[in-house]
């Protein structure tokens, strides 16, 4: 199948299907998607001129689409976390597809199709499926030849009010759904690369500061690749994010025959209000709502509820945690496995997936105790298969016990797997100084390079 970048939306425009009734199949038949799809069936394509497997394919393109826009699971028809927001609201059909346009609109490409429309139209482009199609190729978004995506997408945020007509956009509702308008939009689409990347670094680091420029310099090389000119860095990043009024900036002092120190560098109320709280909105979308306000707090906040007497508070900080790690290195939050309450907050599985330049899909083992046990790394190993993981984080409050440490050697040395181990002491760097983590990782990694290294001249 072609690829695509916007959600796969065959019989799922709002001229064809009522999304507060899709809801509620969903709701009754929840993980059993065969009969979800024979529901949908006869509620939408019970024509009689249709053969049977061609309506059963019709009801099976709603399921996709479903899932494509995040609605349903990925493997039944049960609701997702957003699923069951919007449930929940299908009474109030006003605040249902406000709801639904903001999710498009920040997860579904929304803003960048929307986007490409205002820039074309900017332009005097004659829009059309075709002109449009290609309007978004050039922006870096795929939508296959024949496919409805982009007209189900566009209905749907006209349903929400974004579109007046065909192409006609609302931006008074558009910046009012979203928080941020058009012009704000295109002031960070005119941004450079690594001033983007810079900017993403800091929202991914706790509370937008201060940091020093240098840490968020190495922290952004890390996680996109980018390259900066580190002599240039004032010159290039920081002077024009600051004369965007994105961020302000400390002058260091000079140290002793070292020259100046790094600036100290700190998000302003408009980085806070275009960038951070959209990134922390859209994380939040996908976790329970207990976890939400810790999302928000800084990463040694959470290390002090973890030794709260309270288990269930100890559960849900152990999983923040766990979020918090993840989110420097800015990969997609997946699933948990295991919430913390069920062992007295002592540990929670978490699954991550990154996308750039290769798949990756990381495991996430957290644990509020004293030593991770080899049994601990074993019970992971087991896991990755049935979850095809690429790489494992064994993260633990205490230490990692030898034992732990010589079986995941082992199988790293014997399996294409790699294990990663955080402890305390590699918490406490990261709280002091999130780049740190960079340095963390990059000790593991190179650890097991070395028990990974192949004989290439002995090799047939």
């Amino acid at each position: 199948m072609p690829r695509s970048d916007l959600p796969f939306g065959s019989e799922f425009s709002p001229e064809q299907i009522e999304l507060p009734a899709l809801l509620q199949l969903a709701h009754e038949h929840n993980t059993n998607w065969e009969a979800f799809e024979i529901a949908v069936q006869n509620l939408y394509f019970s024509d009689h001129s249709t053969s049977e497997s061609n309506k059963r394919k019709l009801a099976n393109n709603t399921k996709l689409a479903l899932r494509a826009y995040g609605i349903i699971g990925s493997t039944d028809s049960s609701l997702t976390d957003f699923g069951m927001v919007l449930y929940a609201s299908r009474g109030n059909e006003s605040f249902l597809y406000e709801e639904f346009t903001r999710h498009i609109l920040k997860n579904c490409q929304g803003v960048n199709f929307v986007q490409c429309i205002l820039d074309m139209q900017a332009a005097g482009e004659n829009i059309t499926l075709n002109t449009l199609r290609r309007g978004l190729k050039d922006r870096g978004i795929e939508v296959p030849r024949g496919s409805r995506n982009m007209s189900t997408l566009r209905l749907w945020l006209q349903k929400g009010g974004v579109f007046v007509s065909e192409y006609r956009v609302n931006q008074s509702r558009f910046r009012r759904i979203l928080g941020m308008g058009a012009n704000e939009i295109e002031e960070l689409a005119a941004l450079r690369l690594e001033q983007r990347d810079y900017l993403k670094t800091i929202a991914n680091m706790d509370g937008g500061g201060p940091h020093h420029s240098n840490d968020i310099e190495k922290l952004a090389t890390a996680t996109y690749g980018t390259p900066f000119n580190e002599k240039g860095l004032a010159r290039d990043v920081l002077h024009p994010l600051r004369d965007a009024g994105y961020i302000t900036l400390k002058r260091g002092t000079k140290g002793k025959g070292r020259g100046a120190k790094p600036f100290l560098v700190t998000a302003t109320k408009k980085l806070k209000s275009e960038i951070i709280t959209p990134i922390l909105e859209q994380l939040e979308q996908l976790t329970r709502a207990e976890l939400r306000p810790l999302l928000r707090k800084h990463l040694g906040e959470i290390r002090k509820e973890m030794k709260s007497s309270n288990r269930h508070i100890r559960g849900l900080a152990l999983e923040a945690l766990a979020f918090k790690l993840m989110r420097l290195v800015d990969l997609s939050y997946v699933a948990t496995r295991l919430r913390g309450a069920s062992t007295g907050g002592a540990e929670v599985d978490l699954i991550f997936e990154g996308a750039r330049l290769v798949f990756s899909r990381w495991q996430i083992q957290c644990k509020n105790t004293k030593r991770v046990s080899l049994d601990d790394v074993a019970k992971e190993v087991g896991l990755s298969h049935s979850l095809k993981s690429n790489v494992i984080v064994m993260v633990s409050t205490g230490t990692i016990g030898p034992g732990a440490r010589n079986y995941a050697d082992k199988i790293m040395s014997d399996t294409n797997l790699c294990i990663i181990a955080l402890d305390g002491k590699d918490l406490d760097e990261i709280e002091a100084h999130p780049s740190a983590i960079v340095d963390v990782f990059d000790r593991e990694a190179r650890h097991a390079m070395d028990l990974k290294r192949i004989d290439i001249e002995g090799s047939p």
